[in-house]
């Protein structure tokens, strides 16, 4: 049975990962597997640490996204898989990595994974949580201070120089090849019980129903709340 694979995309801050526990709460964490895009940051060792912080991490070159699309690949063929993991602080790959094994639905979360057309074309239902700028920059700085450990200048610095700018050119745009788009980020709750409603519908019953991937794509673009 080929997994069913969703992917959550937004601009940073957007609200994503309130989605992405709604998901998880409502398929069942014993049914699902989750990918996040920021493990795929390319490794910077080579690099002094100054110059690592002078990186745009907001641009889709920056990702290795190839390496998610061939996990994706293979966890749809029934593989497991060894996932790299990201130190945000020091701008490095860490030495670990996380084994996934195959789970009826594949979850994938990230500002850009729209925009690689080789990974956007293997989902079979496309979200966008659409927000504010003023919210998005301000959940962003609360997370990069107390989860990544960075300055409040440093976070400024890296939104005027970077992400304002690889938003509105890499992360927007890409709100057109939603299937839903989420307004008023993981906060509008009306949007995401019907957003579990849908899900539910189109994933019950994997230990016992084998289901051809044509028929769980979603028809048209809807736009939730």
């Amino acid at each position: 049975m080929n997994p069913f694979i969703i992917g959550v995309a937004g601009g940073s801050g957007s609200g994503k990962t309130t989605v992405v526990n709604h998901i998880i709460k409502r398929v069942g964490q014993q049914n699902i597997v989750l990918l996040q895009h920021d493990w795929y940051y390319r490794d910077l060792k080579h690099l002094q640490f100054d110059d690592r912080a002078k990186q745009n991490f907001d641009h889709p070159s920056s990702l290795e996204t190839e390496l998610m699309v061939r996990h994706i690949q293979a966890l749809s063929e029934g593989y497991s898989i060894e996932v790299p993991m990201y130190d945000f602080k020091n701008h490095v790959r860490k030495e670990d990595t996380i084994s996934l094994t195959p789970r009826p639905v594949i979850l994938v979360d990230g500002i850009l994974i729209f925009f690689e057309k080789e990974l956007r074309e293997l989902m079979d239902l496309k979200l966008y949580v659409d927000t504010d700028s003023d919210v998005r920059l301000i959940r962003r700085l609360r997370r990069d201070i107390i989860e990544r450990q960075r300055s409040v200048d440093s976070v400024l610095d890296q939104y005027e120089r970077f992400v304002r700018m690889m938003h509105l050119e890499f992360v927007e745009p890409t709100k057109r090849y939603a299937d839903i788009i989420i307004p008023h980020g993981g906060e509008n709750q009306a949007a995401l019980d019907m957003l579990n409603a849908l899900i539910s519908g189109k994933v019950q019953g994997f230990d016992s129903i084998k289901r051809d991937k044509s028929t769980l794509r979603s028809p048209s673009k809807t736009k939730l709340g």
